[in-house]
């Protein structure tokens, strides 16, 4: 049978929104963490993406979830990827530059392919596909090298970055599998406000409102997050975790990477060590070897089992 045309123009739009769209978010995330604090800065970006995706999406006749077992998967997945992995990285960046960060993220594209091994559903790791993890991790060991001594705060920041690697991955998992009948648009507007929530009640406990600053640079960074990382990219992403398989979906660890090293530099003059352009380099060809592993990854709707 063949493939449909305007389906794989979906796929290819999503694909574009994660690619590009997401390598830019370290930045935006950067910048914003240097004026704001984390949690509150997390919580607006949430609540408000959330507010504008669930008005478009019932502006477009979707309902919102009814039965306490979507409510569920919601609930577990914005924790998962949401406040968990998206959290850990907002704190991580406070230390971590933003190209360190996006490309020890880079990893998720190998615990996407572990964890898709999994489960009654799972998919059997090809040799290949052990082979590349392998070779991705030790990447992010040479990524994680201290150039010029050991410095405590900024290691945990880092460990806490790929920390957010696996919740990620795990989060992703349970949303590809949770079987939901409500449209991907509504889920993604219902897991941000389950998100903005929780950061909003972290950043109010800490009182963290004493550190919040209206200044142009932050307020145009959280914007940007809100409309573009979150409205357009992660919108496209759970689209796409339920229309293509968890190694196709990991390969925008191949770009996001590029554009946030090109960013960084361009923006906050942001440079990569000889050792950290070499971990990259292991770590690009560990995610390579990952997802052309299984080479028919990316069918259409009516043949995927």
């Amino acid at each position: 049978m063949k493939h449909d045309p305007a389906w794989r123009w979906k796929v290819i739009i999503a694909f574009t929104a994660v690619y590009i769209i997401w390598g830019s978010t370290y930045l935006a995330i950067r910048v914003g963490v240097q004026q704001l604090p984390p949690a509150l800065f997390a919580g607006a970006r949430f609540v408000t993406a959330g507010i504008l995706l669930a008005l478009y999406a019932r502006l477009s006749g979707q309902k919102f979830p009814t039965h306490l077992r979507e409510w569920r998967t919601i609930a577990i997945t914005a924790l998962f990827m949401l406040v968990g992995a998206n959290g850990l990285v907002v704190w991580g960046e406070q230390w971590v530059p933003s190209n360190q960060a996006a490309l020890i993220v880079a990893t998720t594209a190998l615990w996407l392919a572990g964890f898709g091994t999994l489960g009654a559903h799972g998919q059997k790791l090809a040799p290949r596909t052990v082979l590349g993890l392998g070779v991705g991790f030790f990447g992010v060991a040479m990524l994680l090298l201290p150039e010029n001594g050991f410095t405590l705060d900024h290691f945990w920041a880092q460990l806490a970055v790929l920390g957010a690697c696996p919740l990620w991955a795990a989060g992703s998992m349970v949303a590809k599998r949770g079987h939901l009948t409500t449209p991907p648009l509504m889920v993604a507007a219902m897991q941000s406000l389950v998100a903005g929530v929780v950061f909003c009640s972290f950043g109010f406990a800490a009182g963290e409102t004493l550190r919040w600053s209206w200044s142009p640079t932050a307020m145009v960074a959280l914007a940007y997050l809100i409309v573009f990382g979150s409205c357009f990219a992660y919108a496209a992403y759970i689209w796409l975790l339920h229309e293509v398989s968890p190694s196709m979906l990991g390969t925008y660890a191949y770009i996001n990477p590029l554009v946030a090293v090109v960013l960084g530099w361009l923006v906050l003059r942001e440079t990569l060590s000889a050792m950290q352009m070499a971990g990259t380099v292991v770590i690009l060809i560990g995610v390579m070897l990952v997802s052309i592993s299984r080479p028919k990854a990316l069918a259409a709707p009516s043949q995927r089992t």
